[in-house]
């Protein structure tokens, strides 16, 4: 049975579909918005990403070497948390600070207390950061000058409660540890098959290193090997950096520890050619570009130095410095020269590609 559809039936069946166009109209409205507004979130994000990418963490935050690269960072602008473990070092920092040492640029330097020996410590202080410098800079824990087995224990333990951390941390993608030439050039010359050329594939021996009770050299050593493990177990992006006796501006008396401790067994160094130095700043703008370098292709180990000391001029003004007796490392007869060749080409291609000219000469 049919029926006759009235004038009012048929102007509130348009009325509804047109309420039904402009419902549909309005949710496909919704959906292109939700999509715009995804786009610009993932923009934000990616903005976000830039911005976590500049703030980064370097531990032993008082040392001379972090101080410097702290300094570095902060003139290219990152964002720079400083580690430190105890209120003392916390006063140094408010003292370099008015004195105009430490240089804070726009407040983008913060402090944190914690143990390097401690992962939920640090852990706890990395988070946020993005990228980490581990610089390995201890003093004697019981106040002693030098540096002692125990210490060489202390900076393995510190090394790798960093670097579970850095796996442990999300927000945590690269990390830098500053190693020693020392972890590449302690090795047994009497080996036949041993090459002459000390690279970045080259490690010390431990057992040479006990024996002759370099500990400053076995600490490094172990240090890094543990990291290196860490870091491969972990899927972390990590660099290593090998500098040589790390000197400057009042080095003996603002580094006193490793200075000493680098410069046991220096004779046989200086014999061999292999008793190198580096500029602390010139060596803090190596760790800023190998950090830089590895958001692309930067990766593994990399010996750094400006110079060795060959001549005997250059060991009387090294020993001056450090306030050795004369011919301390140029007068003992009794070592034997077995010269060896530094290289640090893989840095230095790496420098002139990316730094000022100026650093080409790494």
């Amino acid at each position: 049975m049919g029926f006759l559809q009235t004038e009012e039936s048929k102007r509130m069946e348009i009325e509804e579909l047109r309420r039904m166009l402009v419902a549909c109209a309005g949710l496909n409205r919704r959906k292109d918005d939700e999509e715009f507004r995804g786009l610009r979130v993932k923009m934000n994000s990616d903005e976000d990403d830039n911005r976590r990418d500049k703030v980064v963490c370097v531990t032993s935050g008082v040392s001379f070497l972090s101080l410097a690269i702290v300094n570095k960072l902060l003139l290219r602008g990152y964002s720079v948390r400083i580690i430190v473990d105890n209120q003392e070092d916390i006063e140094k920092l408010r003292e370099m600070e008015s004195s105009g040492e430490m240089r804070t640029y726009n407040n983008n330097l913060s402090v944190v207390t914690a143990k390097l020996t401690d992962v939920e410590d640090v852990v706890e202080a990395f988070e946020g950061c993005c990228g980490i410098f581990h610089t390995s800079a201890f003093v004697d824990p019981v106040g002693l000058s030098g540096y002692s087995k125990c210490m060489a224990e202390i900076e393995v333990k510190a090394t790798e409660s960093v670097m579970k951390a850095c796996a442990r941390t999300s927000s945590v993608r690269n990390c830098v540890l500053t190693s020693s030439l020392l972890a590449c050039i302690w090795r047994d010359g009497t080996k036949q098959d041993l090459s002459k050329v000390v690279n970045q594939d080259c490690w010390s021996d431990e057992s040479l290193c006990i024996n002759k009770k370099l500990w400053y050299a076995l600490g490094k050593l172990k240090s890094e090997k543990t990291a290196w493990q860490i870091a491969e177990e972990g899927g972390l992006k990590f660099a290593t950096i090998c500098p040589g006796l790390i000197t400057g501006p009042d080095f003996i008396q603002r580094n006193p520890t490793a200075t000493i401790a680098y410069l046991k067994g220096a004779q046989e160094m200086y014999a061999n050619g292999l008793l190198a130095t580096v500029d602390v700043n010139r060596l803090a703008e190596a760790h800023v570009c190998v950090y830089e370098a590895m958001k692309k292709t930067g990766f593994g180990r990399y010996i750094c130095f400006d110079k060795v000391i060959k001549r005997e001029d250059e060991a009387e003004k090294l020993e001056s410095q450090v306030g050795m007796p004369k011919n301390k490392l140029s007068g003992n007869t009794n070592v034997i020269s077995m010269p060896f060749e530094l290289s640090n080409k893989k840095l230095s291609s790496l420098m002139s590609r990316t730094l000022r000219p100026c650093y080409n000469q790494f």
